[in-house]
């Protein structure tokens, strides 16, 4: 709450008073992107223009980076519009880090600066400091976990013939009698119990596919892109998140993403849906030293309640549905015109930060 007070004292007295006297005509839209990039501070992060040993000189990357937290913040779908908009709005341009329009660079530029932030991974940079800042010392009393579907403009990926002969596909449930199981390492959540963090999210497919889903309904419906998961802790903040194919299940990447959520903020409960209603899940969650609440998957065809305690604890589960929602209808998560899982990512970081900084400032 420290951290929250300083940055509103620092906005309201200092910034905020200074932009109105410098560029009138500000608008509620100007003030909250200003206030979204004083909290995500991304030009830190990116090293000065000038160290570069040879080739001509680039474009100041800060200032563009900069315009793609603008971009996400005035819902422009592409990146021409952002470019158009900068050249003509003067105070938008003013906030990125130009002061003229013919310094605003164009449409390839900003393709070629996109393409070394998702190559380089800046964004989850950022977003790390920036979750261990504000929220390494503080507790958190639930981390909710959950996917979203999100689709892309490209075609889905075949996948290669033979592959299912290579490696022969077993029956599930329990074996017939003199049937050996298969051996635990066989498993990925059992292997990824023994991985780090790390490898065991270098493992996961990321290649773009066909995702099929059910929902609250019954209704099934499919989609041609990828699947983002995120743990997100009370107060709507997202504090992880992860691109993966949309065909893989959301319990595979559920391992993982604890290990290193629990990496950067301190937590008593995990809060999941039946889809991650495994054994392992469970287990890796104690190990973390987290009381896991995951709602039971009725495989047996019986409804086992859940503890009065633990379901209203439950019910703070959708906070994360809260976050998805708000990344599709607000962030850019339906306006994705890229193609490549590092880049797709990339682009759904940029709406992942803005949200971070709106909820943290909104605890104060």
């Amino acid at each position: 709450m420290d951290r929250i007070a300083a940055i509103w004292s620092r906005v309201n007295r200092s910034l905020f008073p200074h932009l109105k006297e410098c560029l009138p005509g500000m608008t509620q839209t100007h003030l909250r992107l200003a206030t979204a990039l004083e909290v995500i501070r991304i030009e830190d992060h990116i090293p000065p223009a000038w160290i570069q040993w040879y080739g001509r000189k680039r474009k100041d990357r800060k200032a563009v980076a900069r315009a793609f937290v603008a971009k996400v913040v005035q819902k422009m779908p592409t990146t021409k519009a952002l470019v158009e908009r900068l050249r003509v709005e003067k105070n938008l341009r003013a906030l990125c880090g130009w002061e003229y329009a013919g310094q605003v660079p164009d449409e390839s530029t900003f393709s070629r600066a996109f393409a070394e932030f998702a190559k380089t991974g800046l964004l989850d940079q950022v977003h790390e400091a920036v979750v261990k800042h504000h929220l390494g010392d503080e507790i958190a009393w639930h981390v909710s976990r959950d996917s979203t579907a999100i689709e892309a403009r490209e075609k889905p990926v075949r996948k290669q013939e033979g592959s299912r002969q290579s490696k022969p596909r077993r029956k599930r449930g329990r074996p017939k009698k003199g049937e050996e199981p298969p051996p635990a390492d066989e498993r990925r959540l059992a292997r990824q119990r023994k991985q780090t963090a790390t490898e065991a999210l270098s493992e996961l497919p990321t290649a773009c596919d066909i995702g099929t889903k059910v929902d609250a309904k019954g209704h099934k419906t499919s989609w041609c892109g990828f699947k983002l998961h995120m743990d997100v802790v009370d107060g709507d903040i997202p504090v992880f998140a992860v691109t993966t194919s949309a065909s893989l299940h959301d319990s595979q990447a559920a391992i993982p993403m604890g290990k290193r959520t629990a990496e950067r903020v301190t937590s008593w409960y995990d809060l999941m849906d039946k889809a991650y209603d495994a054994r392992d899940i469970r287990e890796s969650s104690v190990e973390l030293r987290h009381v896991p609440i995951i709602d039971v998957n009725r495989r047996s065809g019986k409804a086992v309640p859940m503890e009065p305690d633990r379901a209203r604890r439950y019910g703070n589960r959708s906070s994360a549905e809260r976050v998805n929602s708000r990344l599709k209808d607000d962030c850019g998560g339906r306006m994705v015109r890229v193609r490549g899982a590092p880049k797709v990512h990339t682009h759904l970081m940029f709406g992942v930060l803005v949200i971070f900084a709106e909820a943290l400032l909104a605890l104060g």
